[in-house]
């Protein structure tokens, strides 16, 4: 103070710039710029001075970032290079890629100021070396850079959106993909409507979140929001969304009022609850009324969509209250609270009673009935019914009476008569409207006439078809509810046999005067009844009508047994059919190679003309070949169904041929089989005589001693201590045919070769031979339907039908030259000799 003079003072040298009092402006600095420069103020007081020391420099670029710098960034996003450049003069600065020499310059390119080059909305061809060149007057530098664009991390939460029913539970999915460079930097996490869920978190577990999914129990109202699934990287962070929509029946409705109060109508409106993301679709609107039944709620009407209001009609003499149920795609609300008491005044019935009827009870009585009114349908105290009736078609007054119940008997009335009925409702205030005649029919009785004019029509041999003529309607006395027919067969037309009637009975509903009995037997002889029914019971029975079912095809035959094996033919053995049907014309005989290829040959047939044949030799077959057998029975009208048998000729040069001894006593409890072969196996069957099933009271295979053993043992007889050891074997043998029994009722196996084992004494032997009793049970092959004794009452299998009694039964087993079938042949090898003591080798195949 005072303010000084202020003066630049350039020691030395020339200036070249801008003077003020406060500054000196250089431009356009060169090298000899270089200088001390100062600043001199001066007031009367003295002077001071200050220096600015200028330097101007001049050096080539320098770039300061590293070279070799590695960048990484996600597709889609911007991606950073940078190149910190200090030069005098400044540098120009120019990036290239890979190696190109022209610089980047496209729109996705920016080069900022500071040297840093910007790539926008990165693509995966993006990534690659980059070069960044900095020059000057002075010189020039480069540095490179690495550029790897990874895949962007994508995220999908499903189910989109979810409308859950409450109570239920919801999953939510968060499905990730990410690039594997960045595995583990990854990380997920949950959010509700913006606010972090922790892991595992929250009420008793109810919610529970895990990495990528989200589970909710019993979901609550409270549970509906948006919620986010964050996923971030080192790179990059995405998020996703599900609103999750929680759906509920409406709240109930609210602040019920009743309005335009009339004798039979009030107007209520309400409130509506909340809808819960479901929009009401209706209301209903129930009462109670506590004159007839207080404390029972019932639905008076409903009140379309989102209608707050509805006019009720009411019934008079009731005292109602009501309430309002709101009703969405999820179901009903609770109920509102009660409306105020709303009373209507009495008035005279507006209906009579529904639903008159007569109920038929005993013949000379009729009940009439009907539905009473329901307590809204009353309308006032002292409710009764007027009944009135009179016959009709008969000129006479109504008779009248007056009931509180809904039912009226009358006595003494003629059977099934036409009445007219009328019912009327009656209170204290008056009657209801003029009711409605209904016609009713006094009490039934059974019909009292049968049908006539009945006749039979024979369709076929199991069909026929009944005609009649139904009963005048006065003799019905009674609603006619339809027609019966009996029948009963009495006679066989082809023996003559009567038989036991059993009736049989078809049920023809409605008024109709025909009907097919199906099902008969062919050629038998039939009666037939008709009688007419209602609802009281059966009429009397038409006169009988006698009629005979024509012949039909018969039954297939019993059964079918190849008897003897050859090697180029076999002998087969039928039983009669178990019905006929008809005069039998004789049998169809039908053959055919089958081999284990599935392999079927052409079919042969012989024709039997002689009835009485139930066997027959086949001749000209193929050695070793595997045939199938079929025979069915024929009558006039055709043959039935066949019955099948499968069996194997013998092979060439095989021996096999058998014997069937004569026959044996039922109470004999030995016999002797002789002119065996020494040292030969033979298969023993002992059958029922007519041998009509494929079951054998007793089989066994055995093996005869050969000469040389026997032979050891010649005049073993003559020997002084023969008698003792004879006692001695007869006691054990004894004992062995007990045990033999015991064991075979327990299941157990006994063979005749085991036993043989134990006595190699040729006596012994010889006794053995004797004992025919011995059975070999056997689990693979029970000998299904044989006799279970041993003590010699043989007694026939119940499926065992003797020929005998179709008359055929002493003829029908013998050959051509008188000797009788039954001779088993066949080859067998040693190796198929189990312990069950049987052969199956040597017996018919069955399909």
């Amino acid at each position: 103070s005072p303010s000084p003079d202020i003066v630049w003072v350039f020691p030395g040298r020339t200036f070249r710039g801008r003077i003020s009092a406060r500054e000196v402006s250089l431009t356009n600095l060169q090298l000899q710029d270089s200088a001390v420069y100062q600043c001199e103020a001066s007031n009367k007081h003295g002077t001071i001075l200050a220096n600015a020391n200028v330097n101007v420099l001049n050096i080539a670029p320098l770039i300061l970032t590293s070279d070799g710098e590695n960048y990484a960034t996600v597709v889609g996003y911007s991606a950073f290079l940078h190149c910190e450049i200090f030069a005098s003069p400044a540098a120009d600065i120019r990036w290239t890629k890979d190696d190109s020499i022209e610089p980047l310059s496209t729109f996705r390119y920016e080069l900022n100021k500071n040297g840093t080059l910007e790539i926008k909305e990165t693509k995966k061809e993006d990534s690659g070396s980059y070069a960044c060149w900095a020059a000057n007057s002075v010189g020039k530098r480069a540095i490179t850079a690495n550029l790897d664009i990874r895949d962007a991390t994508k995220l999908v939460v499903t189910p989109k959106n979810p409308r859950v029913l409450k109570s239920h539970s919801i999953l939510l999915k968060c499905q990730s993909e990410y690039d594997s460079h960045l595995k583990h930097s990854f990380k997920l996490s949950w959010r509700k409507d913006g606010d972090g869920l922790p892991v595992n978190s929250t009420e008793d577990g109810r919610i529970i979140l895990d990495r990528d999914t989200l589970f909710i129990s019993s979901v609550t109202l409270e549970d509906q929001g948006v919620y986010t699934c964050v996923a971030s990287t080192s790179l990059d962070s995405v998020t996703a969304e599900s609103q999750l929509i929680v759906l509920d029946v409406p709240d109930p409705p609210e602040d019920l009022q009743l309005s335009e109060n009339q004798n039979r109508s009030v107007r209520l409106s309400w409130q509506a609850g909340a809808s819960h993301n479901s929009p009401v679709n209706e209301s209903i609107i129930e009462f109670e009324e506590n004159r007839w039944e207080p404390g029972r709620w019932q639905e008076l009407t409903r009140a379309p969509g989102n209608d707050t209001t509805a006019l009720l009609s009411l019934s008079p003499y009731m005292n109602y209250q009501f309430r309002v149920v709101s009703v969405n795609a999820v179901g009903r609300s609770q109920p509102s609270k009660p409306s105020l008491r709303y009373a209507t005044p009495p008035a005279a019935p507006d209906k009579n009673p529904e639903n008159i009827r007569v109920e038929a009870s005993e013949p000379n009585e009729m009940v009439m009935k009907w539905e009473p009114l329901k307590p809204v349908e009353r309308n006032g105290p002292g409710l009764e019914y007027k009944v009135s009736w009179r016959q009709r078609g008969v000129e006479a007054d109504w008779n009248e009476e007056t009931v509180k119940k809904h039912s009226l008997t009358l006595r003494n009335t003629p059977t099934f008569v036409p009445y007219e009925i009328k019912v009327q409702a009656v209170n204290n205030l008056g009657s209801g409207p003029e009711p409605n005649v209904t016609i009713g029919y006094s009490g039934e009785d059974v019909p009292d006439a049968s049908p006539s004019g009945v006749s039979v029509d024979i369709v076929n041999s199991t069909l026929v078809k009944v005609f009649w003529f139904g009963i005048p309607r006065d003799r019905v006395r009674g609603h006619l509810r339809g027609y019966k027919v009996s029948w009963w067969k009495t006679k066989s037309m082809l023996d003559g046999k009567r038989h036991h009637p059993e009736k049989h009975f078809l049920t023809f509903v409605g008024d109709r005067n025909y009907g097919m009995i199906p099902g008969l037997e062919p050629f038998s002889e039939f009666r037939l009844t008709v009688l007419a029914y209602n609802a009281k019971g059966d009429g009397p029975e038409s006169s009988p009508v006698v009629f005979e079912t024509p012949e039909g095809v018969p039954e297939q035959p019993r059964f079918l047994r190849i008897l003897n094996f050859d090697k180029d033919s076999i002998t087969l053995s039928w039983g009669l059919p178990k019905k006929a049907n008809g005069h039998l014309t004789g049998y169809i005989l039908q053959y055919q190679i089958i081999n284990e290829t599935h392999e079927i040959g052409p079919l042969n047939d012989v024709s039997v003309t002689n009835r009485s044949t139930l066997s027959w030799r086949l001749s000209g077959l193929s050695s070793s070949t595997k045939y199938k057998f079929y025979v069915k029975a024929c009558t006039v009208k055709g043959c039935g169904k066949p019955v099948t048998e499968e069996g194997l000729t013998m092979a060439q040069g095989s021996k096999g041929i058998g014997k069937i001894s004569e026959a044996v006593n039922p109470t004999q409890k030995f016999h002797p089989i002789e002119a065996l072969e020494p040292g030969t196996e033979y298969t023993v069957r002992l059958v029922t005589k007519n041998w009509v099933d494929n079951n054998s009271i007793f089989e066994d295979v055995i093996e005869t001693r050969g000469r040389a053993y026997a032979g050891i043992y010649d005049g073993i007889s003559t020997q002084g201590w023969f008698i003792g050891l004879m006692c001695a074997i007869a006691l054990l043998t004894l004992l062995l045919l007990t045990v033999c029994f015991v064991r075979r009722n327990k299941g157990g196996k006994y063979s005749v070769k085991e036993k043989e084992d134990l006595h190699p004494d040729p006596e012994a032997q010889s006794i053995k031979d004797e004992i025919f009793g011995e059975y070999s049970d056997s689990d693979e092959k029970p000998l299904k339907g044989s006799l279970q004794s041993i003590n010699g009452d043989i007694k026939a299998t119940e499926s065992a039908d003797s020929l005998v009694d179709y008359g055929e039964g002493e003829h029908g087993m013998f050959n051509e030259d008188g000797s009788f079938i039954g001779a088993y042949s066949g080859s067998k090898e040693k190796g198929s000799v189990e312990s069950t003591g049987s052969s199956t080798a040597t017996f018919p195949l069955h399909a």
